[in-house]
C-alpha cells in the first residue's frame, strides 16, 4: 500500500462517527436546560441519537452514556424498556398496528396482515426488501373507540381497516 492510501474498511470496522457534534451538540445543550438533572434528559437524548441514525446501536448508547454521565448498563436498560427507541434499522416508515383485545375484536390482525402483504416486509419486525417498510405490533395506541389504531412514523391513523392499507402504503411511498 503507497504512502497515504487508506485501506477499504471492513464491515462493521468502519470509524464510528458520533452523533453529539455541532448542531446535535447544541440541541442536547438547550435540553440539559430543561432538566434538574443530566439522567433526567436521558429520554430525549435518545431520540435525539434515533432521529440522526434511525435506530440506536450499543454504540450510540455507550456514546449517551458518556455525555452524560451515565454508565452504558443504565442507558442499555432504558433503551431496551421501552419499545420506542430502536435498536436495530428500521425501514423509513416505521408501522405500529395496536393488537390490544379490543383492536383485535375488532379485526387488527388482519390490518398487521394487509399491512405486511401490501409492504413486502413479510413479517413482523422485519425490514421490506427495498428498506421503506417495518411493521409491528404493539400493546394499545390509547384509541380504543377508533380501533384499528396505527401509527406510521409520527402520524397516527385511527380506524384502519385491511381495505384502507394499500391507500395508506401508497400515500407514504
Amino acid at each position: 500500500m503507497s504512502v497515504g492510501a487508506h485501506p477499504t474498511p471492513q464491515p462493521g470496522t468502519e470509524e464510528y462517527q458520533p452523533v453529539f457534534v455541532g448542531k446535535a451538540l447544541e440541541q442536547l445543550g438547550e435540553i440539559l436546560t430543561r432538566y434538574p438533572t443530566r439522567q433526567a434528559a436521558l429520554l430525549p437524548a435518545l431520540w435525539l441519537v434515533q432521529q440522526a441514525r434511525g435506530w440506536i446501536s450499543d454504540r450510540n448508547m455507550a456514546e449517551v452514556a458518556e455525555v452524560l454521565g451515565l454508565t452504558p448498563a443504565y442507558v442499555k436498560g432504558v433503551v431496551t424498556f421501552y419499545t420506542m427507541y430502536h435498536q436495530h434499522p428500521v425501514g423509513r416508515h416505521f408501522v405500529q398496528v395496536c393488537t390490544t383485545s379490543p383492536c383485535n375484536i375488532c379485526g387488527a390482525e388482519a390490518v398487521v396482515k394487509a399491512f405486511l402483504d401490501a409492504t413486502g416486509a413479510k413479517e413482523l419486525g422485519a425490514t421490506s426488501p427495498d428498506g421503506k417498510w417495518t411493521v409491528i405490533e404493539v400493546e394499545c395506541l390509547g384509541a380504543c373507540g377508533f380501533a384499528t389504531p396505527v401509527l406510521i412514523n409520527d402520524d397516527f391513523i385511527e380506524s384502519v381497516t385491511p381495505d384502507k392499507v394499500s391507500d395508506l402504503v401508497r400515500k407514504y411511498k
